[in-house]
């Protein structure tokens, strides 16, 4: 993926916020996007059509069932299901309504702050993202930024070099002997830095003048705050319906679900996009994390989930700032999607299995309750993978017609719940994505979860080595 995006040090904030940033959060739909748009609609009226006119058959169904020991399971298993998951939505919402994001400091306030961004065939990208974060609305003298390049095999350093030349000692780049993971060049980062919080951001991202000290604020404001994590957006939204529908999919992720999360002083990931960490907090637990093994193979994924996980150990919040905005670049193939989504979810078993030996316990003098209630979530997702995936074979060979419509009728209605949160914040017409995402992600990513189970114990970042970038 290219973009062309074009940062120079003489435009500073003014040109990024205005032309680079503004101008990618504005989708562009061509035929082939309405084309999707209108397909969907028609095929969730379709379906609520046929829920309507099957009624009889419905109730025959479910009558018959209610004869059948399975039958009466299924159905009461279904019903636990919903009122619990409604149960968990109304909680979030909840929380949700109570956050509110940190306002920055003022600049004498603010503390020193190292940026590691680590670097692996990105090309120009990570000029443009060293370029974004020097034009930072941060004190020159309390920032500093490294970046890493961690082996690359294209041009990766070529445009780093470029950028050094342009921002001369406001940048320092160091390369890998030869390619270690982002762990690794992380792990060197935050050797190198000097600041009292340590930031780190992708190689493919673009942060907002205000995003590093919208973020590194709780940091000062609560003496409690371990990390924080960052707004993410999609920034090649117009490459693609993948990353058209994935944007929708972050502003619910991020800005209801990790907002609701902040309340408790327990996100449980601060994404690799944009994160601010305790330079006390991440020593505390450096080389734990960088010796971090998974049934007997050093852990080579999910790094920014792991080192959340062993800062709220130590009994320090973990926290959300809405206000401080990275965008970043997403898949645009259902190849390059589903590898990334495997990626995550390997991830999201492991450090559910590190979480659990130490949330049940009294790990901070706060309230444990909430973290502990996020978990059980979390591991409700992964239990019951097989269970539904099951069910949903059996539907699928028995009752056709019955899981078709009635699945397409239940996406509805909870992706309205999405589209009424994103079209209030942003706009309408973006917001109708979570209607087709839905259904993609229910009828062809649906494996996604069952495999990473099965293959947790795997190692490999997956999509590094393919040529996403140009």
């Amino acid at each position: 993926m290219s973009h062309n995006i074009d940062i120079q040090p003489a435009k500073q904030t003014k040109r990024l916020k205005g032309s680079v940033l503004s101008a990618s959060l504005k989708t562009k739909l061509n035929t082939k996007d309405y084309t999707v748009l209108v397909a969907t609609f028609l095929l969730m009226i379709a379906a609520l059509y046929l829920v309507y006119e099957l009624q009889p058959y419905f109730k025959k169904l479910q009558f018959a069932a209610l004869k059948t020991t399975w039958g009466v399971f299924l159905m009461n298993f279904s019903t636990t299901l919903l009122v619990i998951n409604m149960a968990f939505l109304l909680f979030i919402t909840y929380l949700y309504f109570r956050y509110k994001a940190i306002p920055s400091v003022s600049d004498e306030e603010l503390p020193t702050c190292t940026v590691i961004v680590p670097a692996y065939n990105e090309g120009k990208l990570v000029w443009q993202t060293l370029h974004s974060l020097a034009n930072s609305n941060y004190p020159t003298s309390k920032l500093q930024i490294i970046s890493i390049d961690d082996g690359s095999k294209d041009d990766t350093w070529n445009w780093m070099q470029k950028a050094k030349q342009e921002l001369g000692d406001r940048v320092s780049i160091y390369q890998q002997p030869q390619n270690k993971g982002k762990r690794h060049a992380l792990y060197r980062g935050f050797h190198l830095g000097t600041g009292e919080v340590f930031v780190t951001v992708d190689s493919d991202s673009i942060v907002y003048p205000d995003t590093l000290r919208n973020l590194v604020t709780p940091f000062v404001t609560d003496e409690k705050c371990g990390a924080v994590g960052g707004n993410v957006r999609v920034l090649n939204t117009n490459e693609g319906i993948i990353p058209k529908m994935l944007n929708v999919s972050f502003v619910f992720s991020f800005e209801f679900i990790r907002s609701a999360q902040s309340v408790l002083g327990s996100v449980l990931c601060t994404p690799g996009a944009l994160a601010g960490y305790r330079r006390e907090a991440v020593f505390n637990c450096l080389e734990e994390w960088i010796n971090q093994t998974f049934m007997g193979n050093p852990s080579d994924i999910g790094e920014d989930r792991a080192m959340t996980n062993m800062i709220l150990k130590q009994g320090y919040h973990v926290l959300f700032q809405q206000n401080s905005h990275v965008l970043t670049n997403t898949p645009v193939h259902y190849k390059n999607l589903y590898k990334m989504f495997i990626r995550w979810e390997r991830s999201n078993v492991r450090e559910n299995i590190a979480m659990s030996q130490f949330a049940f316990t009294k790990f901070r003098k706060d309230s444990t309750i909430g973290p502990r209630i996020l978990l059980i979530n979390q591991w409700l997702k992964v239990l019951l993978a097989y269970p539904l995936l099951l069910m949903m074979f059996y539907m699928v060979i028995t009752k056709p017609v019955l899981f078709l419509t009635s699945a397409i009728v239940g996406i509805f209605i909870f992706s309205s719940i999405q589209v009424f949160f994103y079209s209030k914040k942003y706009n309408i017409i973006d917001s109708f994505w979570a209607y087709p995402y839905s259904l993609f992600y229910t009828f062809s990513l649906f494996w996604i979860t069952p495999y990473a189970i099965a293959t947790a114990n795997k190692s490999g970042w997956l999509t590094r080595d393919l040529p996403q970038k140009e």
